[in-house]
């Protein structure tokens, strides 16, 4: 067969060349290492971001609870300041009772001495009137006496009883003198009533204050 053949020519042509054929199962063993690397990277990047959002939620729990505790916290500071101004308040209370007990006490105490005092001087003032009463009686029966004598001389116990008691008969008691004032009733003796009084009245007044 020459070269020059057309049928030679058909037979050797390059488009009736078959293709190189790959060995036998190199390319089925190329696709699946690609699918398995594909997978292996999927797997991985989902499990990257499911660690992410749970490290985001451990985070933002945390946050969480670390607001919770300084609202806790916040809370036991205001309910502490609470209890102080409170028993504040009560101690400041008691305080003032006490006080006001005091200032009671002393007024009634007060009230009381005032009470004896007054008490006092108006036994003292009963007293001394009823001393003065009892004065000005026996100065008058000894100024009637005295004048009985002077008026009736030779009156003795030898004197003849009818004569006694003719003298007698015949004797007239001297006028009486007016009453003299009672010493409470003398002006310079209310002056001083009315000043002790007065300075009574201004301690008990002071003292009530106090």
């Amino acid at each position: 067969m020459k070269d020059d053949d057309p049928q030679r020519t058909e037979e050797w042509s390059p488009r009736f060349e078959e293709e190189p054929v790959a060995p036998p199962g190199t390319p089925a063993q190329q696709s699946e290492a690609a699918a398995g690397a594909t997978a292996e990277d999927a797997t991985a990047a989902a499990a990257a971001r499911e660690a992410k959002a749970q490290a985001e939620r451990a985070s933002a729990e945390a946050r969480g609870a670390e607001l919770r505790q300084q609202l806790r916290e916040t809370d036991e500071r205001r309910a502490e300041e609470e209890t102080a101004k409170a028993h504040d308040e009560v101690e400041a209370a008691e305080q003032q009772e006490a006080k006001l007990s005091r200032k009671e006490r002393k007024a009634h105490e007060a009230r009381q001495r005032a009470e004896a005092e007054a008490a006092r001087a108006r036994e003292q003032a009963a007293n001394a009137e009823k001393l003065a009463r009892e004065k000005a009686g026996s100065a008058r029966a000894t100024a009637n006496l005295s004048g009985a004598n002077v008026m009736s001389p030779g009156l003795g116990s030898d004197t003849d009883p009818a004569a006694a008691a003719a003298a007698a008969a015949s004797y007239e008691a001297p006028p009486a003198k007016p009453a003299e004032p009672s010493p409470l009733e003398r002006p310079e003796v209310v002056a001083g009533v009315a000043f002790a009084s007065a300075f009574l009245i201004a301690r008990i007044l002071k003292r009530l204050v106090d």
